[in-house]
C-alpha cells in the first residue's frame, strides 16, 4: 500500500497545498489545494474519494476535479462521506450557483459524481483495502480513517480535537504502521485551537499519552508561519516518541 501526501498544511503559500492524501494511485482522502499537483493522467485515475468534513481546505479540489473527469468514464467519481458533509456539498457547492450539480449531469440516471453515505465505524472494502471510518471532533461534523491490508494499517485523524473514541480505536490495531493526527496550533494560540476544535500541543500530548503502539507518527495540519514552533512544542511535549513533520510530496509505504 502506498500513500503519496499531495498536501498537508494548514494553509497556502509558495510550496503549501492543503489536506490531499493519494492511496495506490487510485483513491484519496480529502481533496484540498494538493490535487493540482497531480497531472491528467494521474487524476483519471481516482475513481474514490473519502472526505472527512466540509471545511473548504479539505473540499477546494473536488468541484474542479468533477469538472476535469467529466465524460472520461462510463461510472461515476464515488464520493464517500459522512450523510451531513453530503448534505453540505449538496446544498452549498453543487447547487448551480457556485457549481454544477454533477451528481444530476449528463444525466440523473447517468451521473458523473455520485455520493455514498457512511456513518462512524462503518468500513468498506476496496482491492483488498478496508477502509473504516473513524470518529472526530470538529466545528462541524468530521471523520477520520483507518485503512487497513494484508501489509499493515495507517491511520488519519482529520481534523480533530480532544478524541478518547479515536484513540481506543487506534489502540486496537495491531498492525498499525502509521498515524497521521492534526495538531494545528501552536500553544499560545490555545485558545484559538479550543474554539476551531483543532489540536495545539498541550492537548496533543494529553491524549496521545493514550496511545499504546511503538507507531511511526506524523504531524500534519500545520499553520503556515508557526511550523517550527508547532513542532518543537510537540516534542518537548511528546518526547518518548519520535514525531515527524508531514510534508507534501512524501510517500510511505505500508
Amino acid at each position: 500500500m502506498e500513500l503519496r501526501v499531495l498536501g498537508c498544511s494548514g494553509g497556502i503559500g509558495a510550496g503549501l497545498r492543503t489536506t490531499c492524501l493519494l492511496l495506490d494511485g487510485e483513491i484519496l482522502i480529502d481533496v484540498g489545494t494538493g490535487i493540482g499537483d497531480l497531472s491528467q493522467a494521474e487524476l483519471r485515475r481516482v475513481r474514490h474519494i473519502f472526505l472527512t468534513h466540509s471545511h473548504l481546505d479539505h473540499i477546494a479540489g473536488l468541484p474542479l476535479l468533477v469538472d476535469t473527469l467529466f465524460g472520461v468514464h462510463a461510472s461515476p467519481l464515488t464520493v464517500h462521506a459522512l450523510p451531513q458533509t453530503i448534505d453540505t456539498l449538496k446544498t452549498h457547492i453543487f447547487n448551480w450557483k457556485i457549481w454544477p450539480d454533477f451528481a444530476a449531469l449528463p444525466d440523473p440516471d447517468r451521473p458523473s459524481m455520485q455520493y455514498v453515505p457512511m456513518q462512524y465505524g462503518e468500513s468498506l472494502t476496496l482491492d483488498g483495502r478496508v477502509i473504516h471510518m473513524l470518529p472526530a471532533v470538529h466545528t462541524v461534523p468530521a471523520a477520520g480513517y483507518l485503512v487497513s491490508t494484508k501489509t499493515g494499517s495507517f491511520a488519519f485523524s482529520g481534523d480533530t480535537s480532544s478524541n478518547r473514541e479515536m484513540w481506543e480505536i487506534v489502540n486496537d490495531v495491531e498492525d498499525l504502521k502509521l498515524l497521521i493526527v492534526e495538531c494545528a496550533f501552536a500553544n499560545k494560540e490555545q485558545h484559538l485551537s479550543e474554539l476551531a476544535k483543532h489540536y495545539c500541543p498541550r492537548y496533543l500530548a494529553e491524549d496521545m499519552a493514550q496511545l499504546h503502539p511503538d507507531v511511526r507518527v506524523a504531524i500534519t495540519h500545520l499553520k503556515p508561519g508557526n511550523e517550527t514552533m508547532i513542532m518543537e512544542e510537540c516534542r518537548s511535549a511528546i518526547p518518548d516518541r519520535e514525531l515527524i513533520q508531514l510534508r507534501g510530496g512524501e510517500v510511505f509505504t505500508i
